[in-house]
């Protein structure tokens, strides 16, 4: 039998269309009345504040520790860096005045409140914090320093979309500095694990790590790494970066220190971050044609419970009975921590009640009625495997007791199951068997939801990387990364026919 889904849209219908219903239905963000900025509701936020602390947990154990930087930055600060004030020159957001005058009931700019200096809003903050190393660093003995912060920044998109490019986000970056060339590289290889990781074990979605090629740097890095997510269109998310800055930021900021020898020396830095795109991710990575389905361990309720309450006197028994199942529910582990459990006792229709939690993505849904309540039972309704054969519901009745000693196992396998979906889709759609650019060019045309080509390819730098570039623009395609186990090529560059170095991803990016 045919099934009507949750949302008003499907994924096959329109995937960037799907995508804003998941946002909307789910209650994750809505417009904020400033173009490309969002109001995060509690569901979305408390998603965040899940990758926020399990990430901390683990930046934490890498070493470093936490601090916090202002949100302006001076012009002057940029201006010591010219190739990274010019990567992001036309997104910065300035400040010029520091105070308003009514004129004739409007409020305008006072013309007489303008700075000395203008200031602009953090974008990123390899400046304000270059100069703030350059002042802890004296000696070999201050080394390394590695620190990271929890903030937002602002860059004025053309185009936005919500969690994946918006004018304001949140994210959390990381800057060390470094004695050698060698600690500072393997700083950020181990970021890149520790984001890789994090993202196959917590978020389930699968990623490809490498280097990104050269026309894809951070602006002033000397290399930039990232770690690449195939969304179920096919398309590439960049869901984190991790930059070796080389000396070029300690050059222009002064970052240096006395070695054992008394010679000065400058630092080696490095910079890397995730930010609120992971939430876009999770989305289009685990999201169905009902909704969103949140990974168990992002989730900020793993079970929910919803009585099926009928406004009569009765209704405060089942809230009780509900009540007493949480209780026993929260002194469960799974993933090493209590189980985190909803009671639900909003008044409304249950059905109504059932669906919102099912849009939402919660991972396991308990329905309660009286029946069950004098059966000592709950009806259980996963949202990793939300429907028979038949496209009926499935709720399957199980003991109260039963269930509350399964559940910690039935999170995990959920877990599992989401990343194990996303793992198949992201292997089963990496395609190594084009050898020209019309194969290339016919491939993406006769698939809109195409994913991604692994060609063999030279790193030609200059004119010769500008061409290539130009002719992949052509089909809207880019060069993703060079995935870091993707072996050495025994074929000549699929651009040049130029001896290969290594193989690299092409397709088409958020």
């Amino acid at each position: 039998m045919s099934k009507k889904n949750a949302l008003p849209i499907t994924r096959e219908q329109d995937f960037a269309a799907w995508y804003q219903s998941v946002i909307t239905e789910a209650d994750l963000a809505e417009e904020s009345g400033v173009r490309g900025c969002m109001v995060m509701r509690p569901w979305g936020y408390g998603i965040w504040e899940r990758v926020q602390q399990l990430l901390d947990i683990r930046i934490k154990e890498t070493g470093h520790e936490n601090c916090y930087f202002p949100l302006f930055i001076p012009l002057s600060y940029f201006a010591k860096e010219a190739e990274h004030v010019d990567g992001f020159a036309k997104e910065m957001a300035v400040v010029t005045h520091h105070r308003l005058k009514s004129d004739g009931g409007d409020l305008v700019v006072d013309p007489d409140a303008k700075l000395e200096e203008p200031l602009v809003v953090r974008p990123t903050s390899e400046t304000v914090i270059g100069a703030a190393f350059s002042r802890w660093l004296q000696s070999w003995r201050d080394l390394p320093i590695m620190i990271n912060q929890w903030a937002n920044v602002v860059r004025w998109e053309m185009r936005t979309r919500m969690f994946l490019r918006t004018s304001e986000f949140l994210w959390q970056e990381g800057h060390t500095a470094h004695a050698t060339k060698e600690e500072a590289v393997e700083e950020t290889l181990t970021i890149l694990k520790m984001y890789r990781d994090f993202s196959e074990e917590v978020l389930c979605m699968p990623v490809v790590a490498g280097e990104k090629p050269e026309n894809e740097r951070f602006p002033g890095a000397d290399a930039t790494y990232s770690i690449e997510a195939m969304m179920q269109d096919g398309k590439a998310l960049q869901a984190g970066t991790s930059h070796y800055l080389g000396q070029n930021f300690s050059k222009a900021q002064n970052i240096r220190y006395q070695d054992r020898e008394g010679e000065f020396q400058h630092a080696y830095t490095t910079s890397w971050g995730v930010s609120t795109r992971l939430i876009g991710g999770v989305i289009m990575t685990h999201g169905d044609d009902d909704g969103l389905r949140v990974p168990p361990q992002i989730a900020p309720y793993q079970i929910v419970i919803v009585p099926m309450l009928r406004d009569k006197p009765e209704d405060d028994a089942l809230v009780e009975y509900c009540a007493s199942i949480a209780k026993a529910l929260k002194q469960q582990t799974a993933f090493g921590e209590k189980l985190r459990v909803q009671l639900d006792k909003k008044p409304g229709k249950a059905s109504n009640k059932r669906w919102s939690w099912i849009k939402k993505g919660a991972p396991i849904i308990l329905e309660i009625g009286g029946r069950d309540a004098a059966g000592e039972q709950v009806t259980v309704i996963r949202r990793d495997a939300l429907y028979q054969e038949n496209g009926k519901l499935d709720a399957n009745a199980i003991g109260w007791q039963d269930f509350a000693e399964a559940a910690p196992q039935l999170l995990m396998e959920i877990q599992d199951r989401l990343h194990r979906e996303a793992r198949e889709r992201l292997e089963t759609n990496i395609n190594s068997d084009i050898k020209s650019f019309d194969e290339l060019s016919e491939f993406y045309k006769k698939d809109k939801h195409a994913g991604w080509v692994k060609v063999a390819w030279s790193k030609p730098t200059g004119n010769g990387l500008e061409q290539i570039i130009d002719k992949l623009k052509s089909l809207k395609l880019t060069m993703r990364n060079t995935p870091e186990d993707g072996g050495q090529p025994d074929e000549p560059c699929f651009f040049t026919g130029d001896t290969a170095a290594e193989y690299i991803l092409i397709g088409r990016a958020y």
